[in-house]
């Protein structure tokens, strides 16, 4: 029996060898000497394929994009544990990968096919701590949608996808309001993976400069806490020297447009709505790889692979550390603050020196328009010291509540608390409560059109305590949970990415019911007489205010708005916090 099971263990590697050694695993790129980059087919077969040929990886498909194609979920783990509650278990860090998002800027694309590659053949060292996986490619429908000529700017490969989705959206700006079923499926994903740290794949250029790599890691003091001080002072140094020992210069992401660096520029914030800002809402140590669109493919592609390597390393290194950051700002956040920050600006306090490698830059005469345009000379590189302002103070900070009370019929935005794992409790008897209540004093919108929606910004409040009746089915959700985050930047109106900004709750903006001038009139004639006090705030209106004296419908609109017939529902945020 013993020499029956050797022989087929013996036979089973045999033959696990032979399936490997039959496959090409050489990828598009690199037949193409670089010019060219893999199609979604190209991409899922070959990582199905990896996956027959080596026991490491797995491939699973989930859920469902606006293409109607699912998303895919390849996972390299030498210990053949594909169970991510036993990965966690087993005390191992876990890198996910985004690659497609923006399916034009395709790097990540082809570096993380040829990464996964050689972890697998051995030509890298199989990480001992990390788990990664990879979506192979997020936007499907955007990858479908191949040509050449829609990065105006790009520098290869030959063919390429396109920004938008199925349905056109930027998936990069959807993560909090998940318009499009590939961002629920990122959703399903990212809290099945629990990921300790997010790479995002991107290409971008907003000026000339010498470096093929940018990084753009999540904005520390937003992140905060220990976990905020490692990523800025030890998980980027550490990247940034591992590269430049590989003889791969990287800098901050360079967000500038139409002037040059040197100026200095400013850390962007990657608010929610963003992929790494939507995973730190989880302390996911996240940022995006930038790599520059003017510089030949090839470069841009082995660029990918050198820092997502360099991320392995740093992750395997300091595995005990991330964790023990990750535990310690969750316990931070939950127990020990009072305040949370929902909006930030920058602080001119602080800033870092950046010693840059750019070409000089001038404005001319333009041969086309006859106005000045910039000109970059690549002929005059320099090395100049600049200033970068990656500091941020709060600009709007909220008390902290116990947690909000949600009306069963806003089910849209209870289906996406769901969707992010929320804890929530039903109240199971209709039932009073004492809850502070928002008003929604004044915001503005967008005038044009912005990802499918008319965006609300500048949002003001006013609270009071009141005691308001809740029903059976409606639910209470406490803020001393895992989701704390989310529930801030989603819940409180006055937030950059919360719901109310993104319109899920405009129907409260609109008055159901008013009132015919020639009824109230005699009416409100009643009030003023029997309410000396309202007819003593009337008259100063009156007499303070032009154009409230010289608007006869807006003076009869007032007193509509002070009177019991004006509608409670007008106005009123209907999500309540506990106190």
């Amino acid at each position: 029996m013993k020499k029956l099971i050797a022989c087929l263990l013996i036979f089973t590697a045999c033959s696990q060898k032979e399936v490997a050694s039959d496959i090409d695993f050489t990828t598009v790129f690199e037949t193409s000497n670089g010019t060219e980059t893999a199609t979604y087919q190209q991409t899922i077969s070959y990582y199905t394929n990896l996956a027959k040929a080596y026991p490491e990886i797995s491939i699973d498909s989930i859920g469902k994009t606006d293409s109607g194609k699912p998303l895919h979920l390849v996972t390299f783990n030498p210990d053949k544990e594909f169970d991510f509650k036993t990965i966690k278990q087993n005390e191992k860090r876990i890198l996910l990968i985004n690659n497609g998002i923006h399916p034009g800027e395709s790097d990540g694309i082809d570096a993380t096919m040829m990464l996964y590659r050689d972890i697998a053949q051995g030509k890298i060292d199989i990480p001992k701590k990390t788990v990664i996986v990879t979506i192979p490619i997020y936007n499907i429908g955007g990858s479908l949608n191949r040509n050449s000529t829609s990065r105006t700017n790009q520098n290869g490969p030959k063919e390429y996808g396109f920004r938008g989705n199925a349905r056109n959206y930027d998936l990069n700006r959807d993560f909090i309001k998940c318009d499009t079923k590939n961002a629920r499926t990122f959703t399903k994903i990212f809290h099945l993976v629990k990921p300790d740290v997010f790479i995002d794949n991107h290409v971008s250029n907003g000026a000339d400069y010498q470096y093929t790599l940018t990084h753009l890691f999540t904005q520390h003091n937003k992140l905060g806490s220990s976990l905020g001080e490692y990523l800025h002072q030890e998980m980027m140094p550490k990247l940034e020297q591992k590269l430049l020992a590989k003889s791969w210069d990287i800098t901050p992401y360079v967000n500038v447009f139409n002037k040059v660096p040197e100026e200095g520029f400013t850390q962007f914030m990657d608010y929610p709505r963003y992929s790494t800002g939507y995973t730190t809402l989880w302390n996911t140590l996240g940022m995006m790889v930038e790599t520059h669109m003017l510089k030949p493919y090839k470069q841009r592609v082995e660029g990918t692979y050198e820092l997502m390597k360099s991320m392995i390393e740093i992750i395997e290194e300091d595995h005990l550390k991330i964790q023990w950051k990750q535990i310690h700002s969750t316990e931070n956040l939950l127990d020990y603050a009072d305040t949370y920050a929902l909006d930030w600006k920058i602080d001119t306090t602080a800033s870092t020196t950046l010693k840059f490698k750019g070409f000089e830059g001038k404005m001319v005469k333009s041969d086309i328009t006859q106005a000045q345009r910039l000109k970059y000379d690549r002929t005059q590189p320099f090395t100049k010291e600049i200033s970068y302002n990656n500091y941020f103070k709060p600009k709007t900070e909220v008390e902290i509540p116990r947690g909000y009370v949600i009306p069963k019929n806003w089910w849209q935005v209870i289906e996406l608390l769901q969707l992010n794992k929320v804890e929530m409790h039903l109240i199971e008897n209709d039932t009073m409560l004492t809850v502070e209540n928002y008003k929604i004093d004044s915001y503005q919108t967008r005038q044009n059109p912005y990802e499918g929606h008319y965006q609300h910004y500048n949002t003001k409040v006013t609270s009071s305590i009141n005691k308001v009746k809740f029903h059976k089915g409606d639910y209470i959700v406490y803020t001393h949970q895992n989701a704390f985050r989310y529930l801030l930047e989603t819940l409180e109106p006055q937030a950059p990415d919360s719901f109310f900004n993104w319109n899920f709750f405009d129907t409260i903006l609109q008055q159901k019911e008013g009132f015919s001038p020639y009824v109230w009139e005699d009416k409100a004639k009643e009030i003023l007489s029997s309410n000396p006090k309202l007819q003593t705030e009337f008259n100063t209106k009156k007499s303070t205010e032009k154009d409230f004296s010289d608007n006869w419908f807006a003076q009869l609109d007032w007193l509509h708005k002070q009177s019991t017939y004006y509608e409670k529902a007008h106005l009123q945020y209907p999500v309540y916090r506990l106190k």
